[in-house]
């Protein structure tokens, strides 16, 4: 969603024309503005460009630091995860470190473009209910242009992962990092997110303009990113991480970040290998030695092949002994047909049973 708005001799920013037909519209750049962001990497030409090696000791930093943070977890102990408690909680703590890891390396790389301001701190931005109702109730593309006060009755807040702000086009981007989008599937977080997002755009002229040093811009556009680089989708808001040089500017960005998810997964690895080898060695000395007659007295071991007697020895030993009754149909008395009494039946949250 791009939303273009302009400004008044007094800095304030008021509305403008539409001009765009999608809420979720590309900007194209150079001469392919048919193609724009569909075009070939090799014939994208930004004005600035950033190279892995000139940034790889801060990347590496950056991946360091992310490790570090995922082996320090100490998780609680699970009855059901039993030896391998410490594997769930190292993948979970992958999640949610990855996309930390995400934003803090498209802040450093956008440094490589001197005209790109990134936010990264303090960026709740209020829910206004004018946003929402008109997100909500209105066909997004007729919103294009409209600004509302940031200081009006909101319900909530959201907070974007990175707002970047590129001074020369006086254009603001906000954007939700994902390390994949394959968890939303079918659900309705993804759109709740966007309307968010959508109604977040709409106040941020002004949200910039009153917090952050009367920073002015007169364009506003929102991008999901998805980490895992799935087929992108620009008239909904999706976008591959692969296409991140587009939004910066900058030449390379994508290549940078798809070594260092490389270099992260390659720790992720081994750090989850480690962990599986320590699980699996204590199992080995717990479990009892192969030779022993049972593992627990009384009860015979699984034929895990099968069994070795015939059907009719099976059926044999499962067959009921002729006096235990089993099978007595006479044993039921004859008033037992009769229509049970009408009993009076108490319903309520359940308690301890009453000691007798």
């Amino acid at each position: 969603m791009t939303t273009f708005t302009s400004m008044t001799p007094t800095g304030e920013v008021l509305r403008s024309t539409v001009a765009a037909a999608s809420v979720f519209s590309h900007r194209s750049f150079g001469a392919g503005a048919l193609n724009g962001i569909g075009e070939p990497p090799a014939l994208r030409r930004h004005p600035h460009i950033v190279r892995f090696r000139d940034v790889e000791a801060d990347l590496d930093l950056l991946i360091d630091r992310a490790i570090a943070a995922i082996a320090d977890g100490e998780p609680s102990e699970d009855e059901i995860l039993g030896h391998y408690v410490h594997i769930a909680s190292l993948v979970r703590a992958v999640s949610f470190r990855e996309g930390k890891l995400l934003e803090q390396a498209v802040e450093r790389l956008a440094k490589a473009n001197p005209n790109i301001v990134v936010l990264t701190q303090s960026l709740k931005l209020p829910l206004v209910k004018a946003a929402l109702e008109a997100v909500s109730g209105n066909d997004w593309s007729s919103l294009d242009g409209i600004k509302l006060d940031c200081e009006a009755p909101a319900k909530g807040s959201y907070t974007p992962d990175l707002i970047l702000v590129n001074r020369a086009r006086y254009t603001a981007y906000i954007l939700d990092l994902k390390r994949s989008l394959a968890s939303y599937g079918d659900t309705s977080r993804l759109e709740e997110l966007k309307l968010k997002m959508m109604a977040s755009a709409m106040v941020l002229p002004d949200w910039l303009y009153k917090n952050h040093k009367r920073l002015m811009v007169d364009t506003v556009e929102v991008a999901i990113v998805d980490g895992a680089s799935r087929p992108s989708d620009h008239a909904t808001g999706i976008w591959a991480l692969s296409e991140i040089d587009d939004l910066l500017e900058i030449d390379g960005v994508a290549a940078c970040m798809a070594e260092l998810r490389l270099r992260f997964g390659h720790r992720v690895q081994q750090l989850l290998e480690t962990e599986a080898r320590k699980a699996l060695g204590i199992m080995a000395a717990v479990v009892p030695d192969a030779g022993s007659a049972s593992i627990m007295p009384g009860k015979p071991l699984i034929a895990l092949n099968g069994s070795s007697r015939a059907y009719e020895e099976e059926q044999a030993m499962a067959a009921p002994d002729e006096d235990d009754g089993h099978y007595d149909l006479g044993c039921f008395d004859d008033d037992q047909d009769e229509e049970p009494e009408p009993a009076r039946i108490r319903v309520g949250f359940a308690r301890r049973p009453r000691r007798h």
